[in-house]
């Protein structure tokens, strides 16, 4: 029985809302409440169309100690698909914001310990029907709104290749994990570049795919219009392999408006001759404020091994490039705290297939237990309801607004090229002891961004290719094409890997 408002609630309400009502206005109004809520009482008495599953699962739990060497392990389980397909003998983590039904899903929170959800993602349906296993859940930052690897709970994670430096995030699990040979493949999700940071800081292959390419459904969303997940693994063929398999249409995201129904393979499109493949190296994505000199020397050595390849290879200009984190910020953050924060994780207004048990848990917790968030989704929060309060959106509709420029200059640029290349990070990965306050926890939390978050605002495919190192350090490089190409990309760097380039040795 849902309690009706008594009179002072509404006055409450009213004021909220800048009017005031008058004790016939309160009459009526709470008449026609009334009234409404008969209809939400008999939707509570109504089933919830959730898919039902398809394939048995153990509980599997946390490993400690050596089992869990880079602390990368969320939850660790054996969910076996079928008996062949593509993905047979595969195994693959799940970043821990993604569901995996019966397997707890913390994404990266202690708000939400002990949340187990009922229901998998699509991308989890297709890994299992294609014969993969999913291991177990890959740690990942709290609520994913970090590209180091501090924020995440219970602990830090640890690079593989350095384990006193960070993995980069917010995909920060399966990064340590494809590193360290812990699992094959891995599923990470990419709103800013938490794909893509965690593969150049540990040397793995990462792709964000065209914005819609991969179904969202079932992964905890950050704002729709930056959501993305994609494959992460040690070589260009699994990640190709993987695509293969979670990309199309679901009938229940509608992030995939524009996703064509009919998708090529794009393992079958790996073996293009690479020559005559035109390489604009970016040249506003080098020499930012926090850039690593040896490390874009790295990169630029890299472009032209490309010429060795029978590429062409010269430098583009986008001066808008050098905005782009100010147009994807007016996205996010206002964007984040709309969709995590006051809408209690999975937002209002599209259809699909929405997760009610997860609102109703991360709802109760957001409101009992917010002192528990990390300080990079309090700054969230404290920035977002400022934004709203003092703009009330008009920021982050100009945003998203200057969001199609931002694609348009990118777009006009891949008219001439095949493929945009430049540094996937600007700088090395961070050490794990770089904060030693509040103001340095949250500076390396997000300054690792500048060429990265574009591409989440644009939805352009994005690819980042291990190219080398500085002392123990991967490097890694990014590759960017036209929408719905991204097999151009994995082909660029797939002839990139068969030459020897991709190395760390």
């Amino acid at each position: 029985m849902i309690d009706h408002p008594v009179d002072e609630q509404l006055r409450a309400i009213a004021a909220k809302h800048h009017f005031e009502l008058d004790s016939t206005e309160l009459r009526v109004f709470s008449r026609s409440i009334a009234s409404s809520l008969e209809s939400y009482e008999r939707l509570i008495g109504m089933p919830d169309p959730i898919p039902s599953l398809k394939f048995s699962r153990a509980g599997g739990g946390r490993p400690t100690g050596a089992r869990n060497a880079y602390s990368a392990w969320a939850w660790k389980a054996s969910v076996k698909g079928a008996a062949d397909g593509p993905l047979a003998g595969k195994t693959i983590a799940i970043k821990d914001n993604i569901a995996v039904a019966g397997l707890p899903m913390q994404n990266g929170s202690a708000l939400l310990d002990g949340f187990v959800p009922d229901q998998d993602a699509t991308l989890v349906s297709r890994i299992l029907k294609a014969g993969g296993e999913i291991a177990g859940k890959a740690v990942c930052e709290d609520l994913c709104f970090s590209g180091g690897s501090h924020t995440s709970t219970p602990e830090p994670v640890r690079n593989p290749r350095s384990p006193a430096h960070m993995t980069g995030g917010s995909s920060s699990g399966c990064g340590a994990l494809v590193a360290s040979g812990a699992c094959d493949m891995a599923i990470g999700g990419d709103q800013g570049g938490s794909v893509r940071i965690p593969s150049a800081w540990c040397g793995v292959f990462g792709h964000k795919p065209t914005w819609g390419l991969v179904p969202y459904t079932g992964a905890f969303p950050i704002e729709p219009s930056l959501d993305h997940v994609g494959p992460m693994a040690a070589s260009v063929h699994d990640v190709a392999l993987l695509l293969d398999v979670i990309a199309g249409r679901d009938g229940l995201d509608a992030r995939q408006i524009n996703t064509p129904f009919e998708l090529q393979s794009h393992v079958q499109q790996l073996g293009r001759d690479p020559r005559g493949l035109r390489i604009g190296v970016l040249r506003e994505g080098f020499g930012s404020a926090l850039a690593s000199p040896e490390s874009e020397t790295v990169v630029r050595a890299a472009a032209l091994k490309f010429q060795k390849l029978g590429c062409t290879v010269h430098e583009v200009s986008i001066p808008l490039h050098t905005a782009g984190l100010d147009i994807w910020s007016g996205i996010a953050n206002e964007g984040a705290w709309s969709t995590m924060v006051r809408d209690n994780s999975m937002g209002h207004g599209a259809p699909g297939l929405y997760d009610v048990k997860l609102i109703e848990t991360y709802g109760k917790a957001r409101r009992e237990r917010a002192a528990q968030f990390s300080p990079t989704v309090k700054a969230v929060i404290l920035l977002g309801q400022y934004l709203d309060d003092k703009f009330g959106g008009a920021l982050y509709a100009k945003a998203q607004n200057l969001r199609r420029s931002l694609r348009a200059s990118y777009d006009t640029a891949l008219r001439d090229v095949d493929v945009l290349l430049m540094p996937t990070t600007p700088q090395l990965a961070t050490p794990l002891d770089a904060y030693h306050s509040l103001d340095t926890y949250l500076n390396v939390a997000l300054n690792m961004m500048a060429n990265t978050a574009s591409f989440d605002a644009t939805g352009h495919p994005a690819m980042s290719v291990p190219c080398g190192r500085v002392g123990a350090l991967p490097v890694g490089m990014m590759l960017v094409g036209r929408h719905f190409d991204d097999a151009t990309v994995l082909a660029a760097a797939f002839a990139f890997e068969q030459a020897g380039f991709a190395s760390l040795d």
